[in-house]
């Protein structure tokens, strides 16, 4: 009998331990102002947060304790503490926030205004403003490169991408891509920078050490409107294999061979796919639809949807735990 206690108590204590050591990921409802957490072992939402009005960009601070939160309607960005998940700060972010990049140094955050056309530079450690730097009209997408050197701000209404020196915090240059250009995305050795045009129905992949255009990638669907195809998120996978690509309310993502250039699929998920997020071993893309208010699960292995997950109205950004 004390055998078997001890045996039930031993898996009672790994269970435990397994859970509080699962992967999480957080999604923001821009409608519905929280956070949906989900469990990345049960596919399940298992809690949901409130917090400030028209939650959009999302992302971890470098060590994992803490999600930033552009809070767009408050005009400020929003801090939690991952452990307690409670707001345990804010940050002076500029007004309407959307986007924002992490410095690799965890303290420099850069951040879209979108109704002020610049690019806040705060330290949050201090929370200290370093600089407002002047951009297109309309900025949304921010991106730091890996190694640090550069920041890039894409501007809808200018068509451009702003590539913006850490050092001096001035624009090195300004470059031309297609119609409203929404996000940028790193390849892991930042060899290679990816550009998402959502009016313009394009992807413009970019050599970062020549700040030349390499490559436009356009998309077509079968049974799908061309005006439908609006590129937004980007998600790139560590190996260099795949780019995936939210495709907006042509309700797809597609997936691209990331050396060739070539389209290989376009995956069905939900109504106005907007940003994706792979989990830590990459075996797993999570995607925000809009309109449908979910979250699709996609398995990268065999390239096939294998899950839809109800969250809050309106999924805006996602962001997956180590």
């Amino acid at each position: 009998m004390k055998n078997l206690i001890c045996t039930s108590l031993l898996a009672i204590l790994v269970g435990i331990s397994t859970q509080s050591m699962a992967s999480l990921a957080y999604v923001s409802n821009e409608k519905d102002n929280s956070i949906s957490v989900i469990d990345t072992e049960s596919l399940e939402v298992i809690e949901t947060i409130p917090v400030g009005q028209r939650p959009r960009g999302i992302l971890l601070s470098k060590d994992h304790t803490k999600l930033y939160i552009c809070a767009s309607d408050d005009d400020t960005v929003q801090i939690m503490d991952l452990a307690t998940q409670r707001i345990i700060g804010s940050l002076p972010s500029g007004e309407d926030p959307e986007q924002f990049a992490l410095h690799p140094n965890d303290r420099w955050l850069f951040i879209a205004n979108e109704d002020d056309a610049i690019v806040t530079v705060v330290d949050v450690q201090t929370k200290d403003v370093l600089a407002q730097i002047d951009v297109g009209v309309e900025p949304e997408g921010m991106a730091v490169s890996p190694d640090g050197r550069w920041a890039v701000n894409t501007s809808e209404t200018s068509s451009m991408l702003h590539w913006i020196d850490t050092d001096s915090f001035e624009i090195k240059k300004n470059m031309v891509v297609g119609q409203r250009p929404r996000h940028v995305e790193f390849s892991r050795d930042g060899k290679v920078a990816w550009a998402s045009a959502e009016i313009g129905g394009t992807v413009h992949i970019i050599d970062v050490d020549a700040l030349e255009e390499i490559k436009t990638l356009d998309f077509k669907i079968r049974g799908v409107n061309q005006d439908k195809i609006q590129p937004v998120g980007i998600a790139l996978t560590s190996d260099g294999r795949y780019a995936f690509v939210a495709l907006g309310p042509a309700n797809h993502v597609a997936v691209v061979d990331a050396q060739t250039h070539e389209v290989l699929d376009y995956l069905l998920v939900g109504r106005r796919v907007w940003q994706l997020a792979l989990n830590e071993d990459e075996s797993m893309l999570l995607t925000t639809n809009g309109v449908s208010g979910d979250v699709s699960v996609i398995d990268v292995e065999s390239l096939k949807v294998t899950k839809s997950i109800e969250v809050g109205r309106y999924p805006w950004g996602v962001v997956v735990t180590p």
